[in-house]
């Protein structure tokens, strides 16, 4: 009996150790030296949580998190991420509270990454709260962390006041607002900068009443932030402009919301009116047909000619859909006399960045000014820009020449295409050679049959022997393209004849570009080709000097063996891979083995 009660303390005492042993093993790694052995653990908390159970993961895991992390920064941002998908795993909903002081914790460190995944975590726990749980759990943590000693936890707590604002009671709602306008006035500038880029989030949901009486002043106060040499408070709030403004009437942006975008247009900061650049569009959409025409207008023409390229550039990338966001009825006016002015100075602007931005959109402004005005006022332009000294800007241009063609057909063009195409195929930056490839079957497409034949075939041609194998990669894709666009015909009359001359060039490399091309054209061409063609040059290249040709010859062979009536594999292409297996070398012969199993 005495011996039984032993048993069953020592079974029990085991089962103990049993249900200790995750802790302890997380707490053995989480002190190791190695820092990926740590990272590791924290990756398989999860795991670690469903060993313990959703009452000893709440008891002991979460407070042992909280106490005892201060490590790498690598392991915080993991521990960050981890703990905000943590819900089920503590019990639901219910409990979700108890993630809050590990994540207060890691909202508060030094590393910005790490904070932001923690808010991050944050925001993503509290849609899980009950309004209750709100109330009592989540607002207090918005509180300490908006009253911290820190900058580090203020920061944080900007990105918190949306997520818990709509579903608090009134009197919460009025304290959120308070410290919210805090933050807002905060002698740190990284809190400023903090709020400023929270303000357009938190509009969203505050009431109308308060947007106007307790936002959109310390909007104001933010957008005219004086800070010395520090911008980035009323760079960010050029950002809250577009959510503010899209909560209010036209009556209201006026009043608000417009003396301070004009101000913002002409900062005597380049960043902020690059800022307003960039966002113009949105900005657009937001204050509405009217504002636009009387404010907007003038405020893009002058970012159009501002002082500096980075504005320019970010100005004229908006051009298109600027033009193409304008009211109807005043489109065509505004453009011919307020931006094709601007437009016509960009295209011989001094910054290759700022006509190059322009050559990516303006081919767009086509079908918005229709035919007559395109071959009057922008074909002389687009003509320009085909000789620019700068690769991107010609690059851009015929990128975007679908859009000419719909409206005015490429002839007009045509002429000034070819030189620039030319140069562009024979450029010095490869970079350059792979772009214009990439678009050869779109210009084939809207050039013709008879004017590639005629100038562009052989510049397709001379890609395959390139230097560089990612040219001669992308030219052997682009052939199979043209011939889907062409025709396999035309493929057997103009293509074939120059890819099969080349299985006999005395540079290996293009014999191996010559079974590429064999590979993809006979995907496009019909089997007879392939069969009476294309084989019998991938049988003759068998007897290669150089290995590589010959296992090459043996792939080739498996792929097009695949597409082959029976008899000719049997005939033909199996005694190929028959004689290949017994090659010298290994690859050769590993290839040659696998070709036949996949062809048997």
């Amino acid at each position: 009996r005495v011996h039984g009660e032993r048993v069953k303390m020592a079974d029990q005492q085991q089962a103990a150790d049993d249900s200790l042993y995750p802790i302890a093993v997380l707490i053995d790694e989480l002190r190791n030296e190695d820092v990926q052995l740590r990272l590791n653990s924290i990756k398989k908390l999860s795991t670690i949580t469903l060993a313990l159970g959703v009452e000893r993961t709440r008891s002991e895991l979460i407070p042992f998190l909280t106490d005892t992390i201060y490590d790498e920064d690598e392991v915080l941002l993991a521990l960050a991420e981890q703990l905000g998908q943590f819900t089920p795993l503590v019990g639901g909903p219910e409990f979700v509270h108890c993630l809050l002081p590990p994540l207060e914790s890691l909202a508060t460190v030094e590393e910005t990454v790490v904070r932001d995944k923690a808010v991050d975590s944050l925001r993503n726990i509290a849609t899980q709260h009950s309004p209750s749980d709100l109330e009592n759990h989540f607002v207090p943590l918005v509180k300490r962390l908006s009253g911290g000693d820190w900058f580090t936890s203020r920061t944080s707590a900007c990105g918190l006041f949306a997520a818990s604002y709509a579903r608090v009671s009134n009197s919460v709602k009025a304290e959120l607002r308070q410290h919210f306008r805090n933050l807002c006035g905060d002698d740190t500038p990284m809190v400023r900068r903090a709020a400023a880029g929270k303000l357009g989030e938190f509009a969203q949901v505050v009431e109308t009443e308060c947007l106007k009486s307790e936002l959109i002043p310390l909007f104001i106060s933010l957008a005219q932030d004086e800070q010395v040499g520090n911008d980035s408070v009323r760079l960010l709030a050029v950002e809250a402009c577009v959510s503010i403004a899209s909560l209010l009437g036209t009556e209201d942006i006026e009043l608000h919301v417009m003396p301070t975008l004009r101000n913002a247009a002409e900062d005597k900061s380049w960043r902020v009116r690059y800022m307003v650049a960039d966002k113009f569009t949105e900005l657009q959409k937001a204050v509405g047909p009217e504002i636009t025409k009387h404010d907007l207008v003038p405020a893009f023409q002058s970012l159009l000619k501002d002082c500096e390229a980075e504005v320019r550039a970010a100005s004229a990338h908006k051009v298109k859909e600027f033009c193409q966001n304008l009211s109807p009825d005043i489109r065509e006016q505004v453009i011919m006399t307020n931006i094709l002015p601007c437009v016509k100075d960009l295209v011989i602007d001094a910054n290759q960045h700022v006509k190059s931005a322009l050559a990516s959109v303006i081919m767009g402004l086509s079908p918005t000014l229709g035919k007559d005005n395109t071959i009057e006022h922008l074909l002389p332009l687009f003509l320009t820009q085909l000789k620019d000294e700068c690769p991107e800007v010609r690059l851009n241009i015929i990128s975007n020449l679908d859009c000419v063609n719909e409206v005015i057909g490429i002839t007009q063009l045509s002429q000034s295409l070819l030189p620039a195409i030319v140069e562009l195929a024979e450029d010095t930056k490869w970079r350059v050679r792979l772009a214009i490839i990439e678009y050869m079957p779109l210009l084939a497409g809207q050039l013709g049959m008879n004017f590639f034949d005629e100038k562009l075939n052989s510049l397709c041609m001379t890609w395959l022997v390139d230097h560089v194998f990612a040219i001669r990669d992308a030219a052997t894709k682009n052939l199979k393209k043209l011939v889907e666009k062409f025709g396999a015909e035309w493929a057997q009359s103009t293509v074939l004849p120059k890819v099969l001359a080349m299985s006999r060039d005395q540079n290996y490399l293009h014999r191996m570009t010559c079974l590429f091309c064999i590979n993809l054209l006979s995907e496009a061409c019909n089997p007879e080709a392939t069969s009476k063609l294309m084989l019998p040059t991938i049988l003759s290249m068998a007897n290669d000097p150089v290995a590589n040709v010959r296992f090459n010859v043996a792939k080739s062979l498996q792929k097009l063996g695949k597409q082959m009536d029976a008899g000719t594999v049997k005939s033909q292409v199996l005694p190929c891979l028959q004689k290949l297996r017994a090659d010298p070398d290994a690859d050769v012969t590993y290839f040659a083995q696998e070709a036949t199993e996949a062809l048997s």
